[in-house]
Parts: C-alpha cells; sequence; structure tokens
C-alpha cells in the first residue's frame, strides 16, 4: 500500500480504500475490532489475506475480532459464531477447529 501514501481516498479503488480503512483500524491496537464486510470489496485471493492479518491479530495480541458478514464461508475460520436472523441472535457455535483463511472457499 506504500503507492498509496499520497492519494486521496476517491483517487483509490474500492478495493485499496477498504484495506487502508483495515490498516488504520489496526493502528490503534484495539482491544475489540469490529468489520462490517471487511473482505466486500476484495477479490478473493486479498480477502483470505485480509483474513489472515485478522486471524494473526487475533492470536498475536489477543484481540477480539467480530466481522459481520454473509459469506457463510468466512464463518469456519472463526472461533465462535453467532448467527442473526431478523434481528435476533437464532443461533451461536462454537467451532473448536477452525480453518485456516487459505482453506476455505
Amino acid at each position: 500500500m506504500k503507492e498509496q501514501m499520497n492519494k486521496y481516498p476517491h483517487q483509490m479503488s474500492g478495493g485499496q480504500q477498504q484495506r487502508v480503512s483495515i490498516a488504520r483500524a489496526l493502528a490503534k491496537n484495539p482491544e475489540i475490532l469490529f468489520g462490517d464486510e471487511p473482505t466486500g470489496a476484495l477479490d478473493e485471493e486479498m480477502g483470505r489475506r485480509v483474513l489472515q492479518i485478522l486471524v494473526d491479530i487475533n492470536k498475536k495480541y489477543h484481540t477480539t475480532v467480530i466481522i459481520v458478514t454473509h459469506n457463510p464461508n468466512i464463518a469456519d475460520i472463526a472461533n465462535t459464531v453467532i448467527h442473526v436472523k431478523n434481528g435476533l441472535i437464532d443461533e451461536i457455535k462454537v467451532n473448536k477447529n477452525p480453518k485456516k483463511p487459505s482453506d476455505i472457499e
């Protein structure tokens, strides 16, 4: 992203803007990191890379990472999955063997 350093947001693609937003959030070293469709504007490869970064941040810094997504495959990397239906919690699943982002479709 170094080449984007002197650009304004309107000069970057949606995916570049999204990656910069994620980097800015991580720079603050939060205790809880919320991601609303963090891979939404990214291609599959970049999406997996972003998810791997979020998994690594969780493990290394013990940051709680909460991802909101409509992609059911992303749930496979989570420790806990909370399904919401019609604004209410429908189901909570504990995943004892989360997949690596590189292993999801």
